[in-house]
């Protein structure tokens, strides 16, 4: 099994920086996960620089440790996973990128590896969804953002980081009528922003109105949305408030606090996920690197998802007494 580094008996500046101190290995062979990063952002519509948040968010995840007490497993007990480095981007080029995306994708959706993919502006998850298309068919998707993302264009162009959703909708990438988005806010060019989505397919729960239902009421709209379906979540990390999360490129105010981000991610546990990106960190506005902190504590929930579905498969086949 690969696993992560033990910290208690190496200091955790000592050697690479790869995400939670795991090996980086390009292998497709007895893991469960591999994490990855795609360090793309020349389809960003404001700030630029999420090509460095891969980088960013492994320096800081050398903190994590194998144990999460909140959903008290030990991931590294049930999975085996890797830092499987970076997929090649072509700068300026949105469109190679997805083919490389999909290319680097492939060998470990052939072998029932779930990719955790670390971006990289928002573009790259339509990518990231033809990859899974080619594997699963159409796929539901969960997708926490405080933008929709399914806009027409910007400045003409169709494959910028507010366009992806709308692309994968039209591509028929996505199982719509099981997915969903959560969190938009702040000012929109008109009411069509938010409408556009329902229009698609997609079930949109805006932020005030998860601040009017409640956290437990919005995971069982999840749930009830996506039922058994094989799932994709994607997760911007401006999903969440900037007071938390301030190094990214387009921030909203309204947001959840970092407890509240977490929780999002664990409320997902016992849904059918496949894969996961976690996108839009970009460190020259990270003020103290927060962000970084916080996103790779999302990886790690993240992960978590990945090996409390191995713990029930491995108890289900368990033969019984």
């Amino acid at each position: 099994m690969y696993k992560p580094r033990d910290s208690s008996m190496s200091p955790r500046f000592v050697g690479n920086r790869t995400f939670m101190r795991l090996e980086q290995v390009r292998t497709t062979d007895n893991i469960d996960f591999a994490v990855l990063g795609v360090p793309f952002d020349t389809a960003a519509s404001n700030r630029t620089g999420q090509r460095l948040g891969p980088q960013h968010i492994r320096d800081f995840s050398v903190l994590l440790r194998p144990y999460n007490p909140d959903m008290d497993i030990d991931i590294f007990e049930y999975c085996s996973g890797v830092d499987y480095g970076d997929i090649d981007v072509i700068p300026g080029n949105a469109l190679r990128t997805y083919d490389n995306i999909v290319e680097g994708l492939m060998p470990l959706l052939e072998k029932n590896v779930i990719p955790v993919i670390m971006g990289g502006d928002h573009s790259i998850s339509l990518g990231n969804l033809r990859a899974f298309h080619k594997k699963y068919g159409k796929i539901a998707l969960v997708h926490f953002d405080s933008h929709g993302d399914t806009w027409e264009h910007y400045y003409g162009e169709k494959y910028m980081h507010g366009t992806p959703f709308r692309r994968a909708a039209e591509e028929g990438l996505l199982d719509l009528e099981h997915s969903i988005q959560v969190g938009m806010r702040g000012p929109l060019y008109g009411p069509n922003d938010i409408e556009d989505a329902r229009n698609l397919g997609f079930e949109v729960i805006p932020m005030k109105e998860v601040r009017e239902i409640g956290f437990d009421n919005v995971m069982k709209r999840i749930h009830e949305r996506v039922q058994d379906r094989p799932v994709f979540v994607t997760y911007d990390i401006d999903f969440v408030d900037p007071a938390y999360a301030p190094g990214t490129g387009t921030p909203e105010v309204g947001g959840p606090t970092s407890y509240e981000a977490l929780e999002y991610v664990r409320g997902l546990d016992g849904l059918d996920v496949v894969g996961f990106d976690l996108v839009e960190v970009l460190p020259t506005y990270d003020s103290n690197e927060i962000t970084a902190v916080l996103a790779s504590a999302v990886i790690y929930e993240m992960l978590t998802l990945v090996a409390l579905k191995k713990r029930r498969m491995l108890e289900k086949n368990k033969p019984q007494k």
